[in-house]
C-alpha cells in the first residue's frame, strides 16, 4: 500500500461579520446567553452572490499561494459540504473548472459537520490503493443561506467558511494512522433540511426550506457516543490519549466539545476549535480550526493530531494523523482573515 500525506493548507472565510450583538437586534437573545451556552462570539457570513464554490476556491488559492503548489495535475477533487450551490453540478466540478484542472475527477460527499474526515478518509483510501496520486479535499459550507434568522436556537450557531488540504502519495512516510466512522440514521429526524421528500423514518418533518435541529437530542447522541468511537482509534493503533498532541473535534458547541473532553481525558488546552469567531460552519470546522493551529504556531510538523466529525445523519468519522506539511512558500498572518 502506498503511503499518503497533507502536504499543505489554505482556507478563507467570507469578510461579513455578524456578532451576537447582531442577533441580539434580530431575536430574543444576547450577547452573554450566546456565550455561555456556546461560546460563540460572531461568525462569517457569504455575500448573497457567494455562494460554497466560492469560498472552496478561495480557500484553494490560499494553499497554492502559501505553500508553492500547483493543482493542474490534481487527479481528483472531493468536496464535502451540506450546501453545494445546485443539487447538481457537483461543487467539485465547478472547483475543478475554475482552477483550470484539465483532468480529474470530482465529487461532493455528503456527511454534513463530519464530511471534511470523511472526505480525507476518502482520500487516502484512492492513494493508499495506488490508483490516485494527488487529491484535493475540501470541507465547505455556506450555512446562512440555509439558515432561519427568526429561529433563535439555529441563528446563533451557524456561519461560513471553506478548508481546503492536498493529500500526495508518499512511498516514504504515511500521515494516515487510523481511523473509526459510522452512523445512526435512527436519529436522522434531530438534525435536517427537507428535500424531495418531507418524512424520514416515519417523521412528518417540518418544511421551512431551512436547516432544522433538535439541539438537545444532538448534544445527548454526541456525548453519549463520540467519545467511544474517539477510543476505538486509540484501541485500533495502540496509542493512548496522553501522547495526541492536539485533538480536533467538530467546532459545533463548546459546551459539546468540553464533556467530550472529559470523558476521554484530554484537556481543552490542547484541543483546536474554531467555533469563538466562526461559529459552526459545518464541514470546514475542522479543517479552520487545523489551519488556525498552525497560524498560531501551535501545530508543528511531527504533531499527533486526532480529528473527529460529527452531525446530521447522525454520522461521525474520527482520523488519527502524524503531520508533516510542506515547508510554507510565504509567512502567513497570525490571524486568519479573508
Amino acid at each position: 500500500m502506498a503511503g499518503a500525506r497533507i502536504t499543505a493548507i489554505g482556507t478563507y472565510v467570507p469578510e461579513k461579520r455578524l456578532t451576537n450583538f447582531d442577533l441580539e437586534r434580530r431575536v430574543d437573545t444576547n450577547n452573554e446567553w450566546i456565550i455561555q451556552r456556546t461560546g460563540i462570539e460572531e461568525r462569517r457570513i457569504s455575500h448573497p452572490d457567494e455562494f460554497t464554490s466560492d469560498l472552496c476556491v478561495a480557500a484553494v488559492k490560499n494553499l497554492i499561494q502559501r505553500f508553492n503548489k500547483t493543482v493542474e495535475d490534481v487527479d481528483m477533487v472531493i468536496v464535502a459540504t451540506s450546501t453545494p450551490d445546485f443539487s447538481f453540478p457537483s461543487v467539485a466540478s465547478l472547483v475543478q473548472n475554475r482552477l483550470h484542472i484539465a483532468q480529474t475527477g470530482a465529487i461532493d460527499i455528503s456527511a454534513a459537520c463530519s464530511g471534511f474526515v470523511y472526505a480525507l478518509h476518502t482520500a487516502h483510501s484512492m492513494i493508499s490503493s495506488g490508483l490516485h496520486g494527488k487529491i484535493l479535499v475540501i470541507g465547505a459550507d455556506t450555512m446562512s443561506k440555509i439558515t432561519d434568522y427568526t429561529d433563535r436556537t439555529t441563528c446563533i450557531l451557524f456561519g461560513d467558511g471553506a478548508g481546503a488540504v492536498l493529500v500526495e502519495r508518499d512511498d516514504h512516510f504515511n500521515s494516515f494512522i487510523g481511523y473509526h466512522m459510522g452512523s445512526d440514521g435512527s436519529g436522522a429526524h434531530h438534525v435536517y433540511r427537507t428535500g424531495l421528500a418531507n418524512k424520514v423514518n416515519g417523521i412528518e418533518l417540518v418544511d421551512t426550506g431551512c436547516i432544522v435541529q433538535n439541539g438537545r437530542e444532538v448534544f445527548r447522541w454526541v456525548v453519549r457516543n463520540i467519545p467511544g468511537g474517539i477510543k476505538e482509534i486509540l484501541n485500533k493503533t495502540e496509542m493512548t490519549i496522553d501522547k495526541v498532541d492536539w485533538f480536533i473535534p467538530h467546532s459545533a458547541n463548546l459546551r459539546i466539545i468540553e464533556p467530550i473532553c472529559e470523558k476521554i481525558g484530554h484537556p481543552m488546552e490542547k484541543t483546536l476549535y474554531s467555533l469563538v469567531n466562526f461559529g459552526n460552519t459545518s464541514a470546514a470546522t475542522i479543517p479552520l480550526s487545523f489551519d488556525l493551529g498552525i497560524r498560531d504556531g501551535k501545530v508543528k510538523n511531527g504533531d499527533w493530531i486526532l480529528m473527529y466529525g460529527f452531525g446530521a445523519g447522525l454520522t461521525h468519522a474520527g482520523q488519527l494523523l502524524q503531520l508533516k506539511l510542506d515547508e510554507q512558500a510565504t509567512v502567513q498572518p497570525q490571524t486568519l482573515n479573508s
